[in-house]
């Protein structure tokens, strides 16, 4: 065979187009409550203090109003845009238009977004009062002890999971007989801590045995587990892991995601531009209705 036909040979690339891997939906929306809105900042809620219920004691008392107190919760927006270019020159050599693969990336780029919103505002200030200018921070007596069940900080475990739980309920934020699940944001690392719990991944211990799907433990009794990279670290380099009923969060929106793909007439090579942006923010409804776990 002649020497030359190495000449002829052909390169043929893929015409598969795969995203490496990332998380591509919001994971934590459906946890949480959600609102539409516009202008500079939104109210979720007008919140009233619990009042007392007073016993007559005599005929035709005098009656004392309650004075009930009230407070408002706030929330304010963030602009998040992606954007991206395709020039046709790359376009000429490629077996495929990425185009909707460009449009999918940042969607899950702008989603990811959402979720960010979410998990700052689990233990940021929060935003109340009259006109939004009063800061609400999160306080001490919602954390459970890094050290629960151990006798140093240490993972998730079923004490810390109890723990929480009995934070819920002594503030009445949380009623078993409703029906409402629990939240508990977990990462890989988490995960495999439940994973070790006998009490957890054993029904012998509590009647109910949780329910695992391709190694992530989904739920145990009446809590949900959702899992995500994206979680904060305090000062100790513990992952803050946010244990939470659903109306005690909210994402409030102005702006959906969209998308918009043109070509950019006012570049050379005539690129096309696939933008995409939407405008968010979350906020935290009630202090008692969410709990941090500290996870060594």
């Amino acid at each position: 065979m002649s020497q030359f036909v190495t000449t002829h040979y052909v390169q043929q690339y893929t015409t598969n187009v795969q995203l490496l891997s990332q998380q591509k939906g919001s994971r934590l929306i459906g946890s949480v409550t959600q609102g539409a809105y516009v202008g500079k900042q939104g109210v979720p809620v007008d919140q009233f203090v619990p009042t007392v219920a007073q016993k007559r004691t005599t005929r035709y008392p005098a009656l004392t109003p309650a004075d009930t107190q009230a407070d408002r919760r706030w929330v304010f927006p963030s602009d998040y845009d992606w954007n991206d270019l395709i020039d046709q020159i790359d376009k000429l050599r490629l077996l495929i238009d990425p185009q909707s693969s460009y449009v999918n990336n940042g969607t899950a780029a702008m989603n990811r977004a959402k979720d960010d919103e979410i998990i700052a505002a689990f233990f940021g200030a929060a935003k109340t009062g009259v006109d939004g200018n009063t800061t609400t921070n999160f306080p001490a007596s919602q954390q459970v002890s890094a050290s629960e069940g151990a006798s140093s900080a240490t993972g998730m475990n079923v004490e810390k999971l109890k723990a929480g739980i009995q934070i819920l309920l002594q503030n009445e934020a949380w009623d078993p007989s409703s029906g409402d699940r629990i939240y508990c944001v977990i990462s890989a690392k988490q995960n495999r801590n439940l994973m070790d719990e006998v009490q957890v991944i054993n029904a012998d211990y509590n009647g109910e045995k949780a329910v695992v799907n391709d190694g992530f433990v989904m739920s145990w009794g009446k809590v949900d587990f959702i899992h995500s990279e994206r979680l904060p670290q305090n000062g100790s380099s513990q992952t803050r892991c946010p244990f939470y009923v659903k109306e005690g969060m909210h994402l409030g929106q102005w702006q959906d995601v969209s998308a918009d793909v043109s070509q950019r007439k006012d570049l050379a090579g005539l690129p096309w531009q696939v933008y995409l942006y939407g405008t968010f923010g979350g906020t935290r409804l009630e202090e008692k209705k969410v709990v941090e776990i500290p996870c060594a």
